[in-house]
């Protein structure tokens, strides 16, 4: 079995966070992120946007690593 590192969980985090934001974009037409950090091309806003297409890409590679045997 392939074990979760603390990066694994930080990565799969940050993925549920974008998700969620996008999900209440769609849904609702609010965009958490932006609200929290002062806009969508603040500083802080973009460094999570940064962060979580990051994580997305961290999290592609969790679907193609190989599983150990125990």
């Amino acid at each position: 079995m392939t074990r979760i590192t603390g990066w694994d969980k930080l990565a799969l985090t940050l993925v549920l966070i974008g998700a969620l934001n996008w999900g209440l974009i769609g849904f609702f037409k609010y965009d958490l992120v932006a609200s929290l950090f002062g806009g969508q091309l603040a500083l802080w806003s973009r460094i999570v946007y940064a962060l979580v297409g990051i994580a997305a890409l961290w999290g592609v590679s969790l679907l193609f690593r190989g599983h150990r045997d125990a």
